[in-house]
């Protein structure tokens, strides 16, 4: 399987969040961090909003930051929310037109390692993404206060 990028970014965005603690970030600071594109990120951060994973606050002192705690985010819970299409095959869609559908095990094998790709990542949180490399996070990350808050 392989995630989309806004997948990927989106939780970039959440693990960004998180090492900053309570200080607000904006959509040009992370894009700059990452080196990734400021008007693709606008659109993940406004999914990430409308989704509540984050707050959007606008104005001269506007910023995001996290709407809930990390350990309260699984991170299947967010690929869930963030793929907009988990078929990995035709046969999984409404529009399926393989010939060998009726008589085809490929499907419920399938289905089943989605299922457990899923349950693995429903086991972690965004607050496990952290762990003891926050220090480290911080550093790659350029960001300067060590003691920002979990």
């Amino acid at each position: 399987m392989h995630l989309t990028r806004f997948t990927d970014y989106s939780l970039r965005v959440l693990l960004y969040l998180a090492v900053k603690g309570e200080e607000r970030s904006t959509i040009h600071e992370i894009a700059e961090r990452f080196g990734i594109s400021r008007n693709h990120l606008m659109k993940v951060v406004q999914d990430l909003n409308h989704q509540g994973y984050l707050t959007a606050i606008r104005g001269k002192n506007g910023g995001l930051v996290l709407k809930r705690r990390p350990e309260s985010i699984p991170l299947g819970e967010l690929v869930r929310a963030t793929e907009r299409d988990l078929q990995l095959v035709e046969c999984f869609g409404d529009d399926n037109a393989c010939t060998i559908t009726p008589a085809c095990r490929l499907k419920p094998i399938l289905a089943e390692a989605l299922s457990a790709f899923l349950a693995v990542l429903d086991r972690y949180t965004l607050a496990d993404l952290l762990g003891p490399r926050r220090p480290q996070l911080m550093q790659l990350l350029q960001l300067d206060d060590v003691t920002a808050a979990d």
